[in-house]
């Protein structure tokens, strides 16, 4: 009997660590490309991708500032591109659909749900930093949230529909599978639908066991054999509820964006080493790791000849 193959997914940078937190944070073209192809060697099938400005490492979500890596990765890698229309909680929605709408990548991601995204216990833990943007940014979550209205889903379901792009359909908490339920009942989405739970987030479900188990067993209520479940776990959680998800038939992510850690008090020296660790622990498992190829026949993906660029 073969063994069941487990989609990997790194996230190389994201919108959430600020460059003082790690010096392996990748922030520029050249660093996010390389991190991204180092990941796909060590076996992610796909990349989940964020842009900084080069100079400071605050989040871009402008086309120019993905183009020069997407191209990159492209000619280096077979890997699936997944491009982000989460952005950072400070962007419009018109904002950070921008990059997804011009490049009409394979995926993309796609938040489900408005909801409080709270990034300021981080200045707890680090008293230094080296741009004057990191210090407010995180402090305004505390204030802020994220907004994902149903208008701005449908604004990036609609923008999006007809460059075939496909979506990873994040869920921070047991309301968004509702609202995903929602646009698949009035067929704004179609499935195959890859769902990403997302645990450990303040502001979103926490990381008790009994937490993965009822987002999972809440998504095969709402979607049956509809959908691919994949998770990621926020910190230290990281490599913990990916265990369990394997163990509970998912797929896995993990990447900088999510933790800068490989273990208690080692930070991670690249994206690639996360993926390795992962995928030494899905084959300890008797699972197997999917190839890019294997990862587009499971999410019924386009096909990277069919992206704009």
């Amino acid at each position: 009997m073969a063994a069941r193959k487990v989609i990997i997914t790194c996230a190389v940078t994201g919108s959430i660590h600020t460059p003082s937190m790690s010096p392996h944070l990748p922030v520029t073209p050249e660093e996010i490309a390389d991190a991204a192809i180092g990941a796909a060697e060590a076996g992610a099938a796909i990349v989940h991708l964020h842009a900084r400005d080069p100079k400071t490492g605050k989040p871009d979500q402008s086309p120019e500032a993905f183009l020069p890596f997407l191209r990159v990765i492209k000619q280096r890698s077979d890997v699936v591109i997944n491009i982000t229309t989460g952005g950072a909680p400070t962007m419009t929605v018109e904002e950070r659909v921008l990059p997804a709408q011009r490049f009409a990548p394979e995926i993309a991601s796609l938040n489900m749900g408005t909801m409080n995204f709270g990034l300021f216990p981080m200045l707890e833990r680090y008293r230094d930093f080296k741009h004057d943007w990191e210090r407010p940014y995180l402090e305004a979550s505390r204030a802020g949230f994220f907004r994902n209205t149903f208008a701005d889903i449908e604004h990036i379901l609609r923008t999006c529909a007809a460059n075939g792009t496909r979506f990873e359909i994040e869920c921070y908490d047991i309301g968004h599978l509702y609202t995903l339920a929602h646009f698949v009942d009035r067929r704004v989405i179609e499935p195959p639908l890859f769902i990403q739970s997302v645990f450990g987030i303040l502001g979103g479900i926490g990381t008790h066991p009994e937490d993965v188990a009822h987002m999972k067993r809440t998504a095969d209520r709402l979607f049956g054999d509809a959908y691919r479940w994949s998770v990621l776990g926020a910190g230290k959680a990281q490599f913990a509820i990916a265990t369990q998800a394997l163990l509970m038939g998912g797929n896995v992510r993990v990447g900088l964006e999510d933790s800068l850690w490989l273990g208690p008090g080692r930070l991670a020296r690249s994206n690639a080493e996360q993926v390795t660790r992962m995928r030494q622990i899905i084959e300890a498992l008797g699972l197997e790791v999917a190839t890019p190829a294997e990862a587009r026949e499971m999410l019924a993906l386009k096909g990277a000849d069919a992206v704009n660029f």
